[in-house]
Order: C-alpha cells, then structure tokens, then sequence
C-alpha cells in the first residue's frame, strides 16, 4: 500500500512538474509582461483570457487586440509561393496565428491594449517592431506544400521537416519558426536553436 501510495504521489509530482515547466519557460522571457503595472500580475491575460476574450471567434482565446493594418508583402525574383509561373510577389496577406503576432510587432497596437483594459504601456520598439512594411521580412501565411517544395528545387518537402518546425492548416506562419511560449528556451523565441543557421537549413536545402 505505501508503495502504492508514493508512486501516486511520484506521479502527482511529475505531472505537476510538466505543468511548472512549461509555466517557468514563458516566465522570464520577452513575453513576461506580468512585472508590469497593467497585467496585475499575470502573464497570459495580454493573450489569452479564460473568459470573455476580447475575439468573439474564440481562436486560441485570444484576447489582445487584433490590428487592422495594410501589410506591404514580401517580392523576390526567386520566390515560387503563388505557383509557377506567377508574379513572384506575395500575394497572401498574414493571417491566422500570424496576424495575433502582428498584433503587438506590427507597432499599430499596444502592448497593453487588451480585454477591456485601456491601453497606455505604448508599443513593441527596436527590433521588435516589424512595422507594416513586410516585404524585408519572412514571407509568411503562404502555403509550403509538396508542390512548392518542387518547383523551388531548394526546399525540404514537408513531410520530412522535423516534429519542432509546425505547419498551420499547411501554411508558414512566424509560429514555425518562433517560439512564443519559450518551451525550447532558445535565444530569439526560436523552436530551435539557429547556431550555424540550423533553423534556416530546416527548411532550405543549400
């Protein structure tokens, strides 16, 4: 019985273990905001909320304000998204899971602009602040298919990508490559290190 007894609570301890770890990875990184006067405390509630999110969609219970800006996109004489053939501009506007990150990084919307809470904390700065001009960043919210991995020549087909690099519905998002949660705690909120640029080489093949 009393083996039986510190097994439960072994096992207790181990899965409150998992749920401390994946608290402690986000605690301490760029998106901790809970020492700050306008969480109260907390660190999800600028992103997430249990109850009454401030998204009626409910996607991700999200609770940051979304932002309504016009996106220039990315163009490149090499890039083959849209299809063979096709005007190599970006002809996908961010969306899904990366338009919550534009939310803040786009630096149309404040930090603390969530729920019913009145933003004043201001903007993402530096680096952070992508801006609305996005045609010198990583094109993303484009489908990365067999299809594309073809006619690039260049490119890992997605079958193979590693169980860290994560497709959304099929498409690149600034989730596949960043870590917003800080699990891996990788510098740069990466899902993987990028030392030798490993995580560029996941996916293109040079």
């Amino acid at each position: 019985m009393k083996k039986q007894l510190l097994i439960a609570s072994l096992t207790l301890i181990g899965s409150l273990g998992v749920c401390y770890t994946a608290s402690a990875a986000i605690s301490a990184s760029k998106h901790d905001f809970s020492g700050t006067s306008w969480t109260g405390g907390q660190i999800c509630v600028p992103c997430h909320a249990p109850h009454n999110n401030k998204n009626d969609a409910g996607e991700l219970l999200w609770n940051h304000t979304n932002s309504t800006a016009t996106y220039q996109l990315y163009s490149s004489p090499t890039f083959d998204a849209n299809g063979a053939g096709a005007a190599n501009t970006l002809t996908f506007n961010p969306a899904g899971v990366s338009k919550f990150c534009l939310s803040c990084h786009d630096g149309t919307v404040a930090k603390d602009a969530y729920g019913s809470h009145t933003a004043a904390a201001g903007f993402v700065t530096g680096s952070s602040n992508l801006g609305t001009n996005l045609g010198n960043d990583h094109p993303v919210s484009f489908p990365y298919d067999a299809a594309l991995a073809t006619t690039d020549g260049f490119l890992t087909a997605p079958s193979a990508l590693p169980t860290s690099f994560r497709l959304f519905d099929g498409k690149m998002e600034c989730s596949s490559c960043h870590d917003v949660h800080n699990k891996y705690s990788v510098p740069g909120l990466l899902n993987a290190s990028n030392a030798g640029s490993a995580l560029c080489l996941t996916c293109h093949k040079k």
